[in-house]
């Protein structure tokens, strides 16, 4: 009896062409959000993302055998989107002040009171608590910052629930950042990578693919910005722009390896299987869960209390 053929890893040059439909398909879908300009489209976008990718991180837990709460985590992750987003949606800002500290108190409270069902199994207690609190605030909680700064500035939402102008291209230009910060590190680090990044992490990952990312994170938050100068002008100039241009490709970067930590630690190769050459709802958000805070709290500390 023969053994079976193994299969074959698809050639690079095949990854790159389902990475490329993937994207062609995904920046269509992200197109048709930001042509109607409303806020329900914005925030729902949003939400199917949060939701597909929580499932999708539980269920590389249960996959590797980690005790874990996935119904709990997943129920969490619908209410914390419901709740922040119909609050956004009406310019509750008073409830939504404290809302956030409430959802981080329920995962971990209900993620304790979940393991006390049954007897304590040492260290895996504290994982199954752990794991579970990690994921909601990792994904639901990080990656919400994206809805938030739709509704930052005062004039961001007309009266008949569209999106002001500012505040749609603003969520533009972070996805261009982060996204072109992903693009330059796979193409730059694909065609001329040699040096490792951190081959513990990703050995895929190289130093002349952060190079890669570094410029094509300027190219598009500086050719937006110089597109489109009245719309952004909450970036408050070329200074911040490029400044802001850099650490957000940073932070994707870590954004990206932060979810190959995840993967490597639960031996998955992705976290789903949704975008043929990309991976799943996770591997599409992984670095915006990181450049969407950054962002959100720049202007609210930096630049808007500045204007």
């Amino acid at each position: 009896m023969t053994d079976p053929t193994p299969s074959v890893a698809p050639s690079k040059a095949r990854v790159f062409v389902r990475r490329a439909g993937s994207t062609v398909v995904l920046w269509a879908v992200v197109g048709v959000v930001f042509a109607s300009m409303r806020s329900w489209a914005y925030l729902g976008l949003l939400g199917l993302l949060t939701v597909v990718a929580t499932r999708e991180y539980f269920q590389m837990l249960r996959a590797a055998g980690v005790r874990c709460f996935p119904r709990f985590g997943l129920g969490l992750a619908v209410g914390y989107c419901g709740v922040l987003h119909a609050g956004l949606l009406r310019n509750a800002e008073g409830i939504l002040g404290g809302w956030d500290l409430f959802a981080v108190c329920v995962a971990l409270i209900g993620a304790f009171a979940l393991e006390m069902r049954g007897p304590i199994r040492v260290l895996e207690s504290l994982v199954a608590v752990t794991v579970t609190l990690c994921g909601f605030i990792y994904i639901a909680f990080l990656f919400n910052f994206g809805a938030k700064l739709l509704f930052l500035a005062p004039g961001w939402q007309v009266g008949d629930g569209r999106v002001a102008q500012p505040a749609a291209v603003l969520l533009l230009w972070l996805l261009a950042v982060t996204k072109f910060t992903d693009m330059g590190a796979y193409l730059v680090g694909s065609l001329i990578g040699r040096h490792k990044l951190i081959p513990h992490v990703s050995p895929g990952k190289t130093w002349e693919g952060l190079g890669g990312a570094l410029a094509f994170s300027q190219l598009a938050g500086c050719g937006l910005y110089a597109a489109l100068p009245q719309e952004l002008a909450v970036l408050g100039g070329w200074g911040h722009v490029v400044f802001l241009g850099l650490i957000l490709a940073v932070l994707a970067v870590l954004g990206d390896l932060a979810e190959s930590v995840v993967k490597r630690a639960l031996q998955a190769k992705d976290s789903g299987q949704m975008l043929p050459g990309i991976g799943g709802a996770l591997d599409l958000i992984d670095s915006i869960c990181f450049t969407a805070p950054a962002l959100y709290f720049y202007l609210q500390w930096v630049l808007l209390p500045a204007s």
